[in-house]
């Protein structure tokens, strides 16, 4: 496995603190010259793995050391620029779009957490499929509502007639029957 030089260093600095460990050095003063901060338990981790690994540097290599960075600062830059210009695109267009220009496929959920880093999230929830309309400005009234069909919700009204019993068209308290 091809690991990045950081990581060799650090293996090769443990090395160093076991060695000097070893030879009687306190592991306080060997820790603080080499600027390493390893605790009691973690010494004895470190010198087991040593010794199962024939006492070699490349026994204290960790095996984790990240994942490669897809998204650079140039496509950063991009993509916050493009949010910037169209606030309504969401995290699922935003990674089309930079798939399309860079080559780049990058999850929706990560260039979410790139945007909320710098504040240019878009608010929780779904978006509206029509955005609302403007509230209305003081000097432009809203218009009345029209009461010219009101009647239609109420089909048993006395002025229409329609609707209700057969034979109830007049009302009972007006003494016509």
């Amino acid at each position: 496995m091809d690991y990045p030089p950081a990581v060799i260093a650090k293996a090769q600095q443990f090395e160093t603190l076991l060695h000097r460990v070893a030879a009687g050095e306190a592991c306080a003063a060997v820790c603080a010259d080499l600027g390493l901060t390893v605790t009691p338990a973690e010494l004895a981790r470190l010198q087991a793995k040593y010794a199962a690994g024939a006492q070699h540097w490349t026994a204290l290599l960790d095996g984790r050391f990240g994942h490669a960075q897809c998204v650079n600062s140039a496509m950063r830059e991009w993509l916050y620029e493009r949010k910037r210009q169209d606030a309504s695109l969401r995290a699922a267009a935003l990674a089309a779009a930079l798939a399309q220009e860079f080559g780049v496929r990058v999850a929706a959920g990560h260039i979410n957490y790139l945007l909320r880093k710098v504040g240019l999230s878009s608010p929780p929830g779904r978006p509206y499929n029509n955005p609302p309309a403007p509230a209305p400005t003081s000097a432009e009234a809203p218009p009345a509502p029209s009461l010219a069909h009101a009647g239609l919700f109420f089909p048993g009204g006395r002025e229409t007639g329609h609707g209700g019993a057969p034979g109830r068209d007049a009302d009972p308290g007006d003494g016509s029957s």
